[in-house]
Protein backbone atom coordinates (compact mmCIF):
# COMPACT_ATOMS: atom_id res chain seq x y z
CA UNK A 1 0.00 0.00 0.00
CA UNK A 2 1.65 3.13 -1.12
CA UNK A 3 1.64 6.45 0.89
CA UNK A 4 -1.12 8.29 -0.95
CA UNK A 5 -3.40 5.38 0.14
CA UNK A 6 -2.35 5.12 3.53
CA UNK A 7 -3.49 9.44 3.78
CA UNK A 8 -6.89 8.30 1.94
CA UNK A 9 -7.40 6.25 5.24
CA UNK A 10 -6.37 8.15 7.60
CA UNK A 11 -8.56 11.17 5.47
CA UNK A 12 -11.23 9.09 5.83
CA UNK A 13 -11.44 7.88 9.39
CA UNK A 14 -13.48 9.16 12.13
CA UNK A 15 -11.53 8.09 15.06
CA UNK A 16 -10.62 11.25 16.87
CA UNK A 17 -7.21 9.96 18.08
CA UNK A 18 -6.14 10.54 14.57
CA UNK A 19 -5.92 14.06 12.66
CA UNK A 20 -8.49 14.09 9.28
CA UNK A 21 -6.45 14.72 6.27
CA UNK A 22 -8.48 17.73 4.25
CA UNK A 23 -9.34 17.57 0.96
CA UNK A 24 -6.46 19.63 0.07
CA UNK A 25 -3.96 17.85 1.76
CA UNK A 26 -5.10 14.48 -0.21
CA UNK A 27 -5.02 16.63 -3.81
CA UNK A 28 -1.48 17.95 -3.19
CA UNK A 29 -0.08 14.81 -2.75
CA UNK A 30 -1.97 13.77 -6.10
CA UNK A 31 -0.82 16.75 -7.48
CA UNK A 32 3.35 16.30 -6.63
CA UNK A 33 3.20 12.50 -7.47
CA UNK A 34 1.64 13.39 -11.07
CA UNK A 35 4.20 15.95 -11.81
CA UNK A 36 6.91 13.65 -10.60
CA UNK A 37 5.62 11.31 -12.90
CA UNK A 38 5.57 13.31 -16.36
CA UNK A 39 8.59 15.28 -15.48
CA UNK A 40 10.31 11.15 -15.76
CA UNK A 41 8.63 11.37 -19.17
CA UNK A 42 10.36 14.44 -19.80
CA UNK A 43 13.50 12.87 -18.90
CA UNK A 44 13.40 9.70 -20.09
CA UNK A 45 12.22 11.09 -23.94
CA UNK A 46 15.24 12.95 -23.90
CA UNK A 47 17.86 10.50 -22.59
CA UNK A 48 16.22 8.04 -25.20
CA UNK A 49 17.20 10.85 -27.83
CA UNK A 50 20.51 11.41 -26.56
CA UNK A 51 21.08 7.53 -26.80
CA UNK A 52 19.96 6.90 -30.38
CA UNK A 53 21.57 9.72 -30.88
CA UNK A 54 25.26 8.42 -30.23
CA UNK A 55 24.35 5.22 -31.16
CA UNK A 56 24.69 7.28 -35.02
CA UNK A 57 28.19 9.03 -33.61
CA UNK A 58 29.19 5.54 -33.30
CA UNK A 59 28.56 4.40 -36.71
CA UNK A 60 29.84 7.06 -37.65
CA UNK A 61 33.50 6.26 -36.51
CA UNK A 62 33.38 2.27 -37.01
CA UNK A 63 33.46 0.33 -40.19
CA UNK A 64 30.14 1.92 -41.36
CA UNK A 65 31.74 5.43 -41.47
CA UNK A 66 32.08 4.69 -45.30
CA UNK A 67 27.94 3.95 -45.25
CA UNK A 68 27.21 6.61 -42.82
CA UNK A 69 28.58 9.49 -44.83
CA UNK A 70 26.78 8.14 -47.84
CA UNK A 71 23.42 7.88 -46.43
CA UNK A 72 23.77 10.84 -44.85
CA UNK A 73 24.23 12.62 -48.31
CA UNK A 74 21.23 10.86 -49.56
CA UNK A 75 18.02 13.65 -50.19
CA UNK A 76 15.62 11.65 -48.89
CA UNK A 77 17.31 10.52 -45.79
CA UNK A 78 18.19 14.31 -45.37
CA UNK A 79 14.44 15.59 -45.62
CA UNK A 80 13.22 12.70 -43.38
CA UNK A 81 16.02 13.47 -40.74
CA UNK A 82 14.96 17.09 -40.63
CA UNK A 83 11.09 16.23 -40.15
CA UNK A 84 11.76 13.82 -37.74
CA UNK A 85 13.35 16.41 -35.47
CA UNK A 86 11.05 19.05 -35.75
CA UNK A 87 8.65 16.36 -34.52
CA UNK A 88 11.02 15.30 -31.74
CA UNK A 89 11.24 19.00 -30.58
CA UNK A 90 7.60 19.20 -30.36
CA UNK A 91 7.26 16.08 -28.54
CA UNK A 92 10.27 17.14 -26.03
CA UNK A 93 7.83 20.58 -25.85
CA UNK A 94 4.95 19.17 -25.24
CA UNK A 95 6.30 16.69 -22.12
CA UNK A 96 7.99 20.16 -20.75
CA UNK A 97 4.79 21.40 -21.00
CA UNK A 98 2.58 18.89 -19.84
CA UNK A 99 5.37 18.91 -16.76
CA UNK A 100 4.86 22.63 -16.23
CA UNK A 101 0.94 22.71 -16.39
CA UNK A 102 0.60 19.86 -14.28
CA UNK A 103 3.01 21.26 -11.76
CA UNK A 104 1.17 24.07 -11.53
CA UNK A 105 -2.52 23.03 -11.68
CA UNK A 106 -4.83 24.23 -9.13
CA UNK A 107 -7.78 21.63 -9.13
CA UNK A 108 -8.86 18.53 -9.57
CA UNK A 109 -10.83 19.04 -13.11
CA UNK A 110 -8.27 20.48 -14.45
CA UNK A 111 -5.07 18.42 -12.91
CA UNK A 112 -7.16 15.37 -14.41
CA UNK A 113 -7.60 16.92 -18.24
CA UNK A 114 -3.73 17.67 -17.84
CA UNK A 115 -3.23 13.79 -17.15
CA UNK A 116 -5.70 13.15 -19.93
CA UNK A 117 -3.29 15.12 -22.15
CA UNK A 118 -0.06 13.84 -20.79
CA UNK A 119 -1.56 10.03 -21.73
CA UNK A 120 -2.03 11.13 -25.23
CA UNK A 121 1.15 12.97 -26.34
CA UNK A 122 3.05 9.69 -24.74
CA UNK A 123 0.86 7.34 -26.86
CA UNK A 124 1.65 9.92 -29.86
CA UNK A 125 5.15 9.68 -29.39
CA UNK A 126 5.72 6.13 -29.15
CA UNK A 127 3.56 5.36 -32.47
CA UNK A 128 5.77 8.38 -34.69
CA UNK A 129 8.85 6.38 -33.07
CA UNK A 130 7.46 3.25 -34.82
CA UNK A 131 6.56 4.75 -37.69
CA UNK A 132 9.49 6.51 -38.23
CA UNK A 133 11.54 3.53 -37.72
CA UNK A 134 9.75 1.57 -40.69
CA UNK A 135 9.59 5.04 -42.60
CA UNK A 136 13.42 4.82 -42.54
CA UNK A 137 13.84 1.56 -43.10
CA UNK A 138 11.25 1.76 -46.71
CA UNK A 139 13.65 4.50 -47.52
CA UNK A 140 17.53 3.34 -46.85
CA UNK A 141 17.02 -0.49 -47.79
CA UNK A 142 16.52 0.61 -51.58
CA UNK A 143 19.46 2.74 -50.77
CA UNK A 144 21.43 0.20 -48.90
CA UNK A 145 20.34 -2.06 -52.33
CA UNK A 146 21.33 -0.22 -54.74
CA UNK A 147 24.83 0.91 -53.42
CA UNK A 148 26.33 -2.08 -52.03
CA UNK A 149 28.07 -3.75 -54.80
CA UNK A 150 27.71 -7.78 -53.54
CA UNK A 151 23.70 -7.22 -53.78
CA UNK A 152 24.00 -5.50 -57.71
CA UNK A 153 25.77 -8.85 -58.25
CA UNK A 154 23.11 -11.22 -56.85
CA UNK A 155 20.42 -9.11 -58.44
CA UNK A 156 22.28 -9.24 -61.83
CA UNK A 157 22.47 -12.98 -61.31
CA UNK A 158 18.77 -13.46 -60.13
CA UNK A 159 17.88 -11.54 -63.64
CA UNK A 160 19.74 -13.56 -65.44
CA UNK A 161 18.29 -16.84 -63.54
CA UNK A 162 14.80 -15.00 -63.96
CA UNK A 163 14.14 -15.01 -60.56
CA UNK A 164 14.66 -11.61 -59.91
CA UNK A 165 11.04 -11.38 -58.34
CA UNK A 166 11.64 -14.38 -56.16
CA UNK A 167 14.94 -11.95 -54.47
CA UNK A 168 13.01 -9.38 -53.80
CA UNK A 169 10.10 -11.08 -52.37
CA UNK A 170 12.96 -13.10 -50.17
CA UNK A 171 14.20 -9.44 -49.28
CA UNK A 172 10.69 -7.83 -48.36
CA UNK A 173 10.01 -11.29 -46.17
CA UNK A 174 13.51 -11.49 -44.25
CA UNK A 175 12.93 -7.00 -43.69
CA UNK A 176 9.29 -7.83 -42.61
CA UNK A 177 10.37 -10.25 -39.87
CA UNK A 178 13.44 -8.43 -38.42
CA UNK A 179 11.14 -5.54 -38.27
CA UNK A 180 8.44 -7.50 -36.03
CA UNK A 181 11.42 -8.39 -33.83
CA UNK A 182 12.48 -4.62 -34.08
CA UNK A 183 9.25 -3.25 -33.03
CA UNK A 184 8.46 -5.84 -30.39
CA UNK A 185 11.64 -4.74 -28.36
CA UNK A 186 10.85 -1.66 -29.02
CA UNK A 187 7.64 -2.17 -27.47
CA UNK A 188 8.45 -4.07 -24.88
CA UNK A 189 11.00 -1.32 -23.95
CA UNK A 190 8.36 1.44 -24.21
CA UNK A 191 5.84 -1.11 -21.97
CA UNK A 192 8.55 -1.15 -19.17
CA UNK A 193 9.34 2.72 -19.30
CA UNK A 194 6.59 4.59 -20.57
CA UNK A 195 3.72 2.01 -19.69
CA UNK A 196 4.51 1.84 -15.77
CA UNK A 197 4.81 5.81 -15.34
CA UNK A 198 1.44 5.81 -17.11
CA UNK A 199 0.05 3.56 -15.28
CA UNK A 200 0.76 5.06 -12.05
CA UNK A 201 -0.29 8.21 -13.70
CA UNK A 202 -4.01 6.22 -14.57
CA UNK A 203 -3.91 5.53 -10.80
CA UNK A 204 -3.70 9.04 -10.11
CA UNK A 205 -6.61 9.99 -12.26
CA UNK A 206 -8.71 7.58 -10.77
CA UNK A 207 -8.07 8.52 -7.12
CA UNK A 208 -9.13 12.15 -8.51
CA UNK A 209 -12.28 10.77 -9.82
CA UNK A 210 -12.55 9.80 -6.37
CA UNK A 211 -11.88 12.95 -4.61
CA UNK A 212 -14.50 14.60 -7.07
CA UNK A 213 -17.26 12.51 -5.89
Amino acid sequence: MDELELLKKDWQKKDKDFPKLTYNEIYKMILKKSSSIVKWIFIISILEFVFWVGIAFLLKYTGYADDMANVGSNTAFIIMSVISYIILAYFFYRFYMNYRTINTTDNATTLMENILRTRRTVKQYVGFNLIAMVVSVGILLPYFIKQDPESQTIIEQATADGELLKFYAGIIIVTLLMLAVVIGILLLFYWLIYGILLKRLNKNYRELKKLEV
